[in-house]
């Protein structure tokens, strides 16, 4: 399978790695910097056989790869994964699948339409912790839902933000809930049924007045099936990242993953005794190297997978745009003050641009 990275900044080696462990051909690298390009050539030893790309439109054109990574700042997601798709190869989308409702229904109907696969990079799907408690859910171990919570409680410095001017807008990114906490967000919301009839927000700006969007993110979840959720999302944590917890309560369980990045079981309570806990705990421990974790390659290998077998991917686009519909329900819900109903028609990030003034 021939493979193409548009985007080598922060997250691109995850992507070279992962093709790489799949046994893909790495046909090209594009970048607006050569020197980007440049770089992971010589760390991962790509060789002179990979391309290097500045235009990823002729990128497309001269390698017509299998499968391309978009893994560029979020706001040009969309559209540059439309271009792939139109082109007839299947895309990976580094989270958000895009900033707008609008260009997530495209992305997913153009690539229905083109028959190609759209995968969304919500690479904490495939954790040791994770994938055994969504079995959980799915033997209905829980009993009823009652509610769950993700907390995500990180740090961001200026030198961070300013390393790229795009992080931290609202036509390219988005604040902590869109960027840093969009993994848990996605989880809790897969986990507790996926269905929300409303939302309820607050944000706000409070450590990094050199950014226009939040710093800090709450809300409250009331799910169709009659549970609710709790977000507290964060890039104000002092000194440095502290951890990203989900939490899972129900009528017959109870489950707490932890860790940086929700990369271990830290409770494990379950009222039908079918395993022994502290086997689940030692079972589930993981210890990536960075809050990436190591779902990148477990992400590729299904997408590979699904390409072959012609089925659709285990985090598909639909993943990513409920995802996305969460945050700007949050989003909508902080600057109106009021609750939010699901689903949401048309929501886009850039629409919340004066919701802080830059001083």
């Amino acid at each position: 399978m021939r493979f193409a990275l548009i985007g080598c900044g922060r997250i691109s080696p995850n992507h070279i790695v992962a093709a790489r462990n799949n046994g893909m051909q790495i046909a090209a690298l594009c970048d607006l910097k050569e020197d980007h390009i440049q770089d992971k050539v010589l760390k991962f030893e790509l060789g002179d056989e990979v391309k290097h790309y500045l235009d990823y439109k002729e990128m497309l054109d001269t390698e017509q790869p299998d499968l391309v990574a978009v893994a560029t700042e979020s706001g040009k997601h969309a559209s540059i994964a439309l271009d792939c798709i139109r082109a007839g190869c299947h895309v990976i989308i580094e989270k958000p699948i895009a900033l707008s409702l609008k260009d997530a229904d495209e992305i997913i109907q153009t690539a229905e339409d083109a028959h190609v696969k759209v995968c969304i990079c919500h690479q904490n799907r495939f954790n040791k912790s994770v994938r055994k408690i969504r079995e959980a859910i799915d033997k209905k171990r829980f009993g009823r839902l009652y509610y769950g919570t993700a907390h995500i409680r990180w740090a961001r410095d200026y030198e961070y933000y300013h390393r790229a001017s795009w992080r931290g807008t609202w036509e390219q990114d988005g604040g902590a809930l869109m960027n840093q906490c969009i993994h848990d967000i996605d989880l809790l919301r897969w986990m507790m049924g996926d269905e929300i009839l409303e939302v309820t927000g607050i944000t706000d700006r409070l450590g990094h007045d050199y950014i226009e969007a939040e710093d800090l993110g709450m809300a409250l979840i009331r799910f169709a099936n009659g549970s609710y959720g709790m977000i507290e999302g964060t890039t104000d944590i002092y000194p440095g990242n502290l951890e990203e917890t989900l939490c899972i309560f129900g009528e017959k369980g109870t489950v707490k993953a932890g860790g940086e990045a929700v990369n271990m079981i830290e409770e494990w309570r379950f009222s039908d005794y079918l395993d022994q806990p502290q086997e689940v705990i030692d079972e589930c421990r993981e210890a990536p190297p960075n809050i990436y974790g190591f779902g990148h390659s477990k992400l590729y290998q299904d997408m590979a997978e699904a390409i072959r077998d012609d089925r659709m991917p285990y985090v598909d686009g639909m993943a990513g745009k409920r995802a996305l519909e969460l945050v700007l329900g949050i989003y909508l819900s902080a600057a109106t003050g009021e609750k939010v109903r699901f689903p949401l028609k048309e929501c886009a990030a850039v629409q919340f641009k004066k919701r802080f003034d830059l001083e």
